[in-house]
């Protein structure tokens, strides 16, 4: 008589998806569990785009004087904030770009709240840069708001628009979605931010206000426009580096 062995399949172990967390199946004695990461340059590029306008806000409260030209000490770095928005909406998508913009906000209101209850704290008997720190972490309240409300608005219009864009125009026309998107975010995050700040920083007259808005406005735009063949590059480097 033949004796029929039968062959015992063994359980195929699954790898977890992104956002389900571990196997069900328990670890070996000995042997760590984690989630899984999929490798992406998202993350990077948010860090990126959050740092940014964190540090902007505390460079802008240093008045700078260039010639003729009166600005503050971050204008050469806010635009950077938009060519980084720019490459997230173009490679990622407005839903990812908006959810680097909400945390950018919520970073720099938790800085903002931290510089105010580190100001608050008594100094130090041995620490004599109270006043310093106070004039330069201590920000005007009325500035913050109009930082804010000129970056959340500005940023999800850029994402938007440049979104809106290629819907109509595919992978073409790169150029027309960057120049479109800016124009449109740059403007209104400029318009808002000077309407709020104007009576601040001393600005009265119609005359000074639309001179103050019209110059932040070009100035920014062109930055950026001459800084285009940087964000083409950095776009096809991520949509390569990502397999788009």
């Amino acid at each position: 008589m033949v004796k029929v062995v039968g062959v015992q399949q063994q359980p195929t172990s699954q790898k977890p998806q992104p956002g389900q967390g571990a196997a069900n199946t328990p670890a070996a004695s000995g042997n760590n569990t984690f989630i899984h990461v999929p490798p992406s340059l998202y993350p990077i590029l948010l860090a990126l785009f959050v740092t940014v306008f964190l540090i902007s806000n505390i460079n802008a409260t240093k008045g700078v004087q260039i010639g003729p030209l009166i600005t503050d000490g971050a204008f050469f770095l806010f635009p950077i904030a938009y060519i980084l928005g720019d490459v997230l909406a173009e490679c990622y998508g407005y839903k990812s770009t908006r959810r680097a913009i909400l945390i950018g906000f919520g970073v720099t209101i938790l800085a903002v709240l931290s510089f105010y209850v580190a100001i608050w704290l008594p100094e130090a008997s041995f620490w004599d840069g109270q006043a310093s720190f106070e004039s330069t972490l201590g920000l005007v309240p009325q500035i913050v708001v109009a930082s804010l409300a000129g970056y959340i608005v500005g940023q999800l219009l850029n994402a938007k628009v440049l979104v809106a864009i290629k819907k109509r125009t595919g992978e073409k026309s790169l150029w027309a979605r960057l120049i479109g998107s800016t124009v449109v975010g740059e403007f209104a995050d400029t318009l808002l931010f000077c309407t709020i700040a104007a009576p601040v920083i001393g600005i009265a007259t119609g005359t000074d206000f639309i001179n103050y808005v019209v110059v932040g406005f070009v100035w920014k735009t062109l930055l950026e426009v001459f800084l285009m063949p940087i964000t083409y590059a950095v776009i096809a480097w991520v949509k390569r580096r990502e397999g788009y």
